[in-house]
C-alpha cells in the first residue's frame, strides 16, 4: 500500500468506533421526532471535530412537497435537518460522498426486546444490540470514523471527500431529496446500508398504496341483509398474491438466490366499528415492490388493473378505492461498467483478502435519488439487513471494523491523497 493508504489504516480507531456506535444507538431517533434533529446536530459537531466543513440547515418542509420528483412521508414531522460535510482540502465537487440516514423505525412491542430498552446499546461479545445498530448507525459511524481517521493521519486530499448525514429516509427519503435539492452532489457516492459484505449495485423500488373495500352495514343478527367489507376484501387479497406472483416470474441475474425480489404485501388492516355491525369499510395498506428500471406510474397501473379485473359482483358495482400516500421509492442502479465497483471492490479485497459478491435488494433506498440525480451509487456497509426493524437488531463489530477500514482505503484513493 501507498503510505497515505496506510498511515489512514492506521488512525482508525475501532474502540472509539464501537463507543461512537454505542452513544449513536442510545438518541432514539425515530424517524419525526425531535430525537432525530438532535442526532443531526450531534453528527454536523462530531464532522467539524473531524476538520470539515459542515453545512447545516433547516429544511423548509413546504417547499420541498411541492418540488417534482418529492419522493413522499410517512410519519409526521414538523421540522428536519440537513448535514452535508466536505473536507478542507482539495478542489473541485466531492470525489467520493459517504451517506448514511439517522432516522430509524419505531421499536414496536417493548417486551419483545431482551432487557426492554431497545436503546440501551448492549454488546455481548462481539455483537451490539439495539434499534438502528444495524440500519443503519453502524454504517453511519463508519463515514464517520473514516473522516476522523483522514485528520487524524494528517494526509491531504486532492480532491475532496463529502460526508451525507441524512434524515426521513425510513419514510420516502425527504432527507436525501433536500440534500440534493440544496446542490449538495459528487462523483460517486457510497451509502453505508447493511449488506452483509456484498456490493449492492441496485434496488427494487416499494410504494405505499392505501385500499378502501365498501361493504354495507346491518345488524350482525341479521347479517344477510348486509355486505361484510372483510369478506369482499378476500379476492382482492387473492388477486394481489397473484399479481405478486406474476410480477416475480422472471428474476434478473442481480436477485439470484431472491426467489421474490418485488414481493407486494398488505401491512395494516382495519374494518368496523361496532361487534354486533356489519362492517362497511375495509380499509387496507400495504407497499408494492417495483421492478428494476420499471417507471413507478406503470407498477401502479398493473396494481389497479389487476384489482379492476377481479370477477365480483359486489366489486364490480362497488369498485375498491386506490391511492398512493406515504413513500414512493423507485427502483435504481448503478451504471453499467462504472469504476466505482471495482474501486469498492479492490478496497474491500485488499483489506478482508476476499472479493465481495455483487447482488441487488429488494426494498427501496436513497440509492434511487442519489443516481436520479446524476451520482453513480451503491451500497456497502456493516450489518445483516435481515435484523433490520426487528426487536432482535444488532451488528457484527467484526463487520463494523472491517467496512471501516475499506472505506478508509476507498476515501484515500479516489480522492487521491498526495
Amino acid at each position: 500500500m501507498h503510505r497515505a493508504e496506510t498511515l489512514v489504516l492506521d488512525a482508525l480507531d475501532e474502540a472509539e468506533t464501537v463507543n461512537l456506535l454505542a452513544e449513536t444507538v442510545r438518541v432514539p431517533s425515530v424517524t419525526g421526532t425531535d430525537a432525530e434533529s438532535d442526532l443531526q446536530h450531534r453528527m454536523a459537531r462530531l464532522l467539524t471535530e473531524a476538520g470539515m466543513d459542515v453545512d447545516v440547515w433547516k429544511l423548509d418542509l413546504a417547499d420541498l412537497t411541492t418540488r417534482p420528483g418529492f419522493p413522499g412521508t410517512e410519519a409526521p414531522r414538523s421540522e428536519g435537518y440537513g448535514v452535508v460535510a466536505v473536507t478542507q482540502a482539495g478542489e473541485g465537487a466531492p470525489a467520493l460522498a459517504l451517506q448514511g440516514h439517522v432516522d430509524v423505525v419505531p421499536t414496536g412491542d417493548l417486551a419483545k426486546w431482551a432487557g426492554s430498552d431497545p436503546f440501551a446499546a448492549r454488546i455481548t461479545g462481539d455483537v451490539l444490540h439495539g434499534r438502528g445498530a444495524c440500519d443503519m448507525k453502524a454504517g453511519l459511524v463508519a463515514n464517520l470514523a473514516v473522516a476522523r481517521a483522514i485528520k487524524r493521519a494528517g494526509i491531504e486530499l486532492a480532491r475532496p471527500l463529502a460526508v451525507h448525514c441524512v434524515i426521513s429516509e425510513e419514510d420516502g427519503g425527504l432527507g436525501a431529496f433536500a440534500t440534493l435539492a440544496r446542490g449538495h452532489t459528487a462523483e460517486a457516492a457510497v451509502i453505508t446500508e447493511p449488506t452483509s459484505g456484498a456490493v449492492i449495485t441496485a434496488n427494487a423500488g416499494a410504494l405505499t398504496f392505501r385500499l378502501e373495500i365498501a361493504g354495507r352495514a346491518a345488524h350482525g343478527a341479521t347479517r344477510y341483509e348486509g355486505v361484510n367489507a372483510i369478506e369482499a376484501f378476500w379476492p382482492v387479497f387473492q388477486a394481489i398474491r397473484r399479481l405478486e406472483a406474476e410480477r416475480n416470474r422472471d428474476v434478473p441475474e442481480l436477485f439470484a438466490g431472491n426467489a421474490m425480489p418485488y414481493p407486494i404485501e398488505v401491512g395494516t388492516v382495519r374494518a368496523g366499528d361496532w361487534a354486533s355491525t356489519v362492517p362497511d369499510l375495509l380499509v387496507a395498506e400495504g407497499r408494492l415492490g417495483v421492478r428494476l428500471d420499471e417507471d413507478p406510474a406503470a407498477a401502479r397501473a398493473a396494481f389497479e388493473g389487476a384489482l379492476a379485473e377481479v370477477a365480483d359482483p359486489w366489486l364490480r358495482a362497488n369498485p375498491p378505492v386506490v391511492t398512493w400516500p406515504g413513500g414512493q421509492f423507485a427502483s435504481g442502479r448503478l451504471p453499467a461498467g462504472h469504476e466505482l465497483l471495482d474501486q469498492v471492490n479492490r478496497a474491500v479485497k485488499d483489506t478482508t483478502g476476499a472479493r465481495p459478491a455483487q447482488t441487488a435488494a429488494p426494498y427501496g433506498s436513497d440509492l434511487r435519488l442519489y443516481t436520479a440525480g446524476g451520482i453513480p451509487t451503491l451500497h456497502y456497509g456493516p450489518g445483516d439487513v435481515r435484523f433490520a426493524h426487528a426487536p432482535r437488531e444488532q451488528v457484527e463489530l467484526r463487520e463494523l471494523r472491517e467496512v471501516t477500514r475499506a472505506l478508509a482505503l476507498l476515501a484515500v484513493r479516489r480522492c487521491a491523497a498526495l
